[in-house]
């Protein structure tokens, strides 16, 4: 959708780049510009505020929380412009998220 619109993606997947393989080159460049590591100070204050328990970490991928349902990590996910991922529950390399789909094979799965 933010292709269509010519805009960065607000769910900063820029930093989780392997998803970036279905994006041609322009957006990419939109989304890297745009995307910008969080401070530290700021990402664990707003997390407190939602209700965040444990560590708060902003690393090269996302910020991880503890204790925040989806809709508390999706608020900092959109307002921060990078990926907010809740430590007990992991993405998966090479998946969208925790789905049990992905590639199969570098190109993706043959299709016939």
């Amino acid at each position: 959708m933010a292709y269509a619109w010519g805009e960065a993606d607000y769910n900063g997947h820029y930093g989780v780049r392997e998803l970036c393989d279905i994006c041609p080159p322009e957006q990419i460049a939109l989304c890297q510009k745009a995307w910008v590591r969080p401070p530290l100070d700021a990402v664990v204050h707003e997390a407190r505020a939602l209700g965040a328990t444990g560590d708060v970490e902003v690393n090269d991928r996302a910020i991880v929380v503890e204790g925040l349902d989806e809709p508390p990590r999706y608020y900092l996910q959109h307002g921060f412009g990078y990926q907010c991922h809740d430590r007990s529950k992991p993405h998966h390399y090479r998946q969208h998220g925790r789905a049990p789909i992905g590639w199969e094979a570098e190109d993706g799965p043959k299709t016939a």
